[in-house]
């Protein structure tokens, strides 16, 4: 019998949360639009304490839906977006969305080349982008070029006074307003978007089968490829995160912080679907600023936070120094990168709420499992799968084949959030599904080794893509990161597999030091020997200033085998 057949981690669900919940029927646009009728004068966006109301967001996205439709756009069209956190990429994401469109999101800070491979492959001939990229997006060559670019200055979102400062004559507020803000010439200004009669009532409505949003993912293996998620996929995780926080209410007892960027699938569904179908007020940040944030948690504190492990410390950190309480915060939700206890302790005494850890993927919308919001929850773990999502854990070299109870193996998951495919790459899609036998739908591969104890909790091991093999033994980075990070003089560590001319792979590290510390390789290996076998113990150690992370500050590994490469 399968672990997802048995299922034995609903005993440890917490109380209040569902077996199984009943699946959205309608569309990501329907969710927003019931919860404008519901709570038409509540504030749904915050911005630099600038509030929108859910009744003036929902004008907003028939104007900007209105004027789409007049540029051409129908049912279907890709749409790039390619903006920071601000208001104006909630409304536009709907106004997509409404039409039917299909929005592809975008990080505005990506380099030319990364744009480009992506506008390659999605093709989209309208694009609403930050005025700081429209430069880079107007420098694409001919194949690549877009008929329509809408320009978004997002310091129009702010407030009078807060625009009037960047104004100022000195050098701090000239700083702020460029890296805020830039002219631009040749664009659709978004305010004249704006100018749309509302949108025509007979324009057809995208239904739950229809896809809606194309996220670009390295998936387990290979270049970036766009994950094609419906809108069934996104408003049922939306559901499910819900469903996990039963104690939450609808409107505007639920407060959102948006510090993840919301291009990020991560900060897309927890940030702005999820919400949007609660309610809730959601306060953005264009970046995280911990002295922002701590603004708004005098005045607001967040119901829900989801974060990462490194934007806990620092906001813990600059309340400390501030002597501003973190209290009244409810729930956190940490992914991305393991949470361990000595985030979590600190960070539920200074709250007085919980701080959990999830997981999940851009293929999976994204959450697949979550610690129980809690006494049940287990530190260590990335918990238990949401309501209506099965896994099991199967043979890396044979999927179909399942492992024992506790055994190690490939994490394989099936559910509604789940996406159907890459964006026209059939044969990459294959790849990454596992055959069923009992008529149901695919089973998704996850690309992490895990384990699961009998509770259901799942412990994640590695990724296999990032798996060593020395000397014909699988190492697995995490750990050997794990034991070097408990050495005094390491502060941070990432471990990778270099080319070896005898061992297939050597473990080679890549360590930042604590201040005033200098290198010792010696000291380092022996203290890797006494905590690790032998195969693990690093061949190299090398000191780097500082590891290369994501937006959302995941140690990117593939980035420093290049620079060891280098070196």
């Amino acid at each position: 019998m399968s672990i997802g057949t048995a299922r034995p981690w609903l005993a440890s669900y917490a109380e209040g949360v569902p077996d199984e919940i009943e699946l959205p029927q309608g569309s990501l646009y329907d969710l927003v639009e019931a919860s404008i009728a519901e709570f038409p004068n509540a504030v749904a966006l915050e911005f630099f304490a600038r509030e929108t109301t859910y009744a003036q967001m929902g004008m907003q996205i028939d104007r900007a839906a209105e004027g789409l439709r007049l540029l051409g756009v129908q049912k279907g069209d890709t749409v790039a977006l390619v903006l920071p956190n601000c208001p104006q990429h909630i409304v536009a994401f709907y106004a997509v969305l409404r039409l039917g469109a299909i929005v592809v999101e975008h990080n505005p800070l990506y380099t030319p080349r990364e744009l480009r491979h992506q506008f390659e492959d999605h093709a989209a001939k309208v694009v609403i982008a930050w005025n700081r990229v429209v430069a880079t997006i107007q420098a694409f060559p001919d194949d690549v070029a877009v008929d329509s670019i809408i320009s978004v200055d997002v310091t129009r979102a702010m407030p009078f006074v807060t625009r009037a400062l960047l104004r100022l004559p000195i050098a701090k507020a000239r700083d702020s307003r460029a890296a805020l803000t830039t002219d631009v010439r040749g664009t659709i200004v978004w305010e004249q978007l704006l100018k749309s009669e509302r949108i025509t009532p007979h324009i057809a409505r995208p239904d739950a089968a229809d896809v809606a949003l194309i996220q670009y993912t390295s998936g387990t293996t290979g270049m970036p490829k766009g994950a094609t998620l419906t809108h069934l996929n996104l408003t049922s995780n939306a559901a499910q995160a819900r469903a996990w926080v039963p104690t939450v209410t609808r409107g505007q007892g639920c407060v959102v912080y948006a510090l993840l960027p919301m291009f990020h699938a991560y900060g897309l569904t927890l940030c702005l679907t999820f919400a949007m179908s609660m309610g809730a007020r959601l306060v953005l940040f264009p970046k995280f600023d911990p002295d922002l944030v701590l603004k708004v948690v005098t005045k607001h504190p967040a119901t829900f936070l989801p974060a990462v492990p490194p934007i806990y410390q620092r906001l813990q950190a600059a309340a400390q120094e501030k002597g501003v309480s973190l209290g009244g915060i409810e729930i956190s939700i940490s992914g991305a990168m393991p949470l361990s206890a000595s985030v979590v302790e600190p960070w539920e005494k200074e709250t007085g709420g919980y701080l959990v850890e999830g997981y999940g993927l851009s293929e999976t919308s994204p959450v697949l499992m979550a610690n129980p919001v809690g006494p049940t929850r287990v530190a260590g773990t990335v918990g238990l799968p949401l309501p209506n999502t099965e896994i099991r854990v199967v043979d890396p070299e044979n999927p179909t084949v399942d492992r024992a109870p506790g055994e190690e193996g490939e994490l394989i998951v099936r559910g509604p959030q789940v996406f159907s495919g890459y964006w026209k790459k059939p044969d990459e899609t294959d790849a990454v599904f596992v055959p069923t036998s009992d008529g149901g739908a695919r089973w998704f591969r996850t690309g992490d080794i895990v384990t699961v104890d009998q509770a259901g909790f799942v412990r994640i091991v590695d990724r296999i893509k990032e798996l060593i093999i020395t000397g014909g033994f699988n190492v697995a980075p995490s750990e050997v990161e794990d034991t070097l990070r408990r050495h005094p003089a390491v502060a941070d560590v990432a471990v990778v597999g270099m080319p070896s001319t005898h061992n297939g792979e050597d473990v080679v590290a890549a360590v930042v030091l604590v201040a005033g510390a200098a290198l010792d390789e010696a000291s380092i290996r022996d203290f890797a020997r006494s905590n690790l076998a032998a195969y693990k113990v690093p061949r190299r150690v090398y000191q780097v200033e500082e590891l290369p992370r994501s937006l959302i500050g995941k140690v990117l590994r593939r980035e420093v085998r290049e620079k060891l490469t280098a070196l």
